[in-house]
């Protein structure tokens, strides 16, 4: 007799509010004032979402010397450094800032620690969008940690004050250990009045420990390479001894590989819409997995647009 196959969805999963804003942002402005539209990187780190409104006339760039005069340039939900902003006021381009308020809640935290004449760290990853602009906001002021290792080479001069901010999208786990080193040199160490890390992040990475501990196998994580928070639900998968993939959609199914596997768990990162986690439940479903859900949380945030739409 052959053991039922479990499939088992998590929420909350997908979208944040931040991506959903970004989102809508472009939406309505490719509804208002149509193509052409530029987008300085990806709006969100997703290449299903990123395809779309390429597909729809929307033109990414990596640069705005790449935004012809006169044109609107939305910035990306990462946020962006005042030299960026600076350089679209002085091209005369119009400009929509997408960031979510929740990075700029972080480079507000850098601006007035700097002013208060702290040393100051950013734990996150080196190259990252989010890593970039929040660097921008004190040139040559910000150290990045990037894990552990990073913090024995600091050498900050005995009586510095000290204090840190992080990258919104970090592992909660991986993150507090790299806390407790930072503080264990720096005693007067100064933290963020609440988590950097948003709440989406933790959210779902707590429910991947829900999956986890329902028993699945291996989990399955609907999201892209370049997502670092959805590379993070893999993380906390993999730190807790159980495999998982990270997949932008059925396409990258492995059924075969998948056939020993009788309690799959399912999830997407913040950026990664509704519609492919469904299509990779119908697929999975087609091979004999029988779909159930769990809910952890509810989530009701909701953010404001930004100026200027």
């Amino acid at each position: 007799m052959s053991v039922a196959k479990r499939l088992i969805t998590v929420n909350p999963r997908g979208f944040c509010a931040g991506v959903e804003r970004a989102i809508e942002v472009v939406d309505r402005l490719l509804i208002s004032q149509g193509t052409p539209l530029y987008v300085r990187k990806e709006i969100v780190h997703n290449k299903a979402v990123v395809d779309d409104f390429r597909s729809r006339g929307v033109v990414f760039v990596d640069e705005l010397e790449e935004v012809p005069d006169g044109q609107t340039v939305v910035f990306s939900a990462h946020g962006i450094a005042p030299a960026v902003q600076e350089e679209a006021d002085g091209r005369g381009l119009r400009s929509i800032d997408a960031t979510c308020p929740l990075v700029t809640k972080v480079h507000h935290e850098v601006v007035r620690h700097v002013d208060e004449g702290h040393q100051m760290i950013l734990i996150g990853h080196a190259g990252h969008d989010e890593v970039l602009g929040t660097m921008g906001e004190a040139p040559g002021q910000i150290t990045l940690v990037t894990g552990v290792d990073d913090v024995a080479n600091l050498n900050f001069p005995e009586g510095t004050p000290v204090a840190y901010v992080t990258q919104t999208t970090l592992s909660v786990d991986e993150t507090q250990e790299i806390v407790d080193a930072l503080k264990e040199r720096y005693p007067n160490l100064v933290e963020p009045r609440k988590s950097d890390i948003c709440y989406a992040t933790q959210n779902r990475q707590d429910a991947v420990k829900a999956l986890v501990a329902e028993g699945i196998d291996h989990l399955l994580v609907v999201g892209s390479q370049s997502s670092s928070n959805s590379r993070r639900l893999c993380e906390v998968a993999l730190n807790l001894e159980v495999p998982a993939t990270l997949i932008d959609g059925p396409e990258d199914l492995d059924l075969a590989s998948l056939q020993g596997r009788t309690c799959l768990g399912l999830t997407a990162g913040a950026s990664a819409p509704e519609h492919l986690v469904q299509a990779v439940v119908a697929t999975l479903a087609g091979g004999g997995w029988v779909p159930e859900e769990i809910t952890t949380l509810k989530e009701n945030v909701k953010f404001q647009m930004p100026s200027g739409l």
